[in-house]
């Protein structure tokens, strides 16, 4: 049972799996909030019942699975359809991760969240005791996406407008990991953060 829980958020491209990896190499158990959207909408789960019946059968292939596709399709062109399916899945998703967590055998178990400041922070999660953020300066962040996505620069930037502000993500933050594309002092940062972390978790 791991009680103390770390939030982990991050720009796009900021380098959370990088810093995820590090922990998980020192035996940290990590949540992946991108797995447990995934997970909540399987075939027979209730969040999938609830997004049928909201917009229909419809919205189902014919083995029972959720048409991704055509869901998307739905809620990108319907401001309102976005927010009725947020309010079906975000809770669906935060109960997961959260249960996830506390049955971690870690020391203390990492929520990896890349929406955590558009989801609403702490006050969405009250269950995270402390919140890092892996933070890389913007150019850094467009070079990264241009190479891993295949974007112009264009397409890179609006990626990044279309998220919370990195000022709004560093207000949410008690600790800060620094990706500026130098592998050791990640090694560092996170070792120098697992140490502290455990100690925390030791003491609560």
């Amino acid at each position: 049972m791991s009680d103390f829980i770390i939030g982990l958020t991050g720009g796009v491209a900021a380098g959370k799996s990088e810093v995820t990896r590090r922990f998980e190499a020192l035996g940290i158990h990590v949540a992946d909030a991108d797995l447990a959207a995934r997970a909540v909408v399987e075939p027979g789960q209730p969040a999938l019942a609830a997004i049928v019946g909201h917009f229909g059968a419809e919205m189902l292939q014919p083995d029972g699975s959720l048409d991704r596709r055509r869901l998307r399709e739905r809620i990108f062109a319907d401001a309102e359809a976005r927010r009725a399916l947020e309010a079906i899945t975000h809770p669906a998703i935060r109960g997961l991760l959260e249960a996830e967590c506390r049955a971690a055998t870690s020391p203390y178990a990492i929520a990896a969240i890349p929406l955590l400041a558009e989801a609403g922070g702490r006050a969405t999660y009250p269950w995270l005791d402390r919140i890092v953020v892996v933070d890389a300066p913007p150019e850094l962040q467009h070079a990264r996406l241009m190479r891993r996505d295949g974007v112009d620069e264009t397409l890179a930037s609006r990626m990044i407008e279309a998220q919370a502000s990195r000022e709004a993500r560093l207000a949410l933050a008690d600790d800060v990991v620094v990706n500026d594309g130098h592998p050791e002092h990640l090694d560092s940062a996170v070792a120098a953060l697992d140490a502290r972390y455990r100690e925390m978790a030791g003491r609560q």
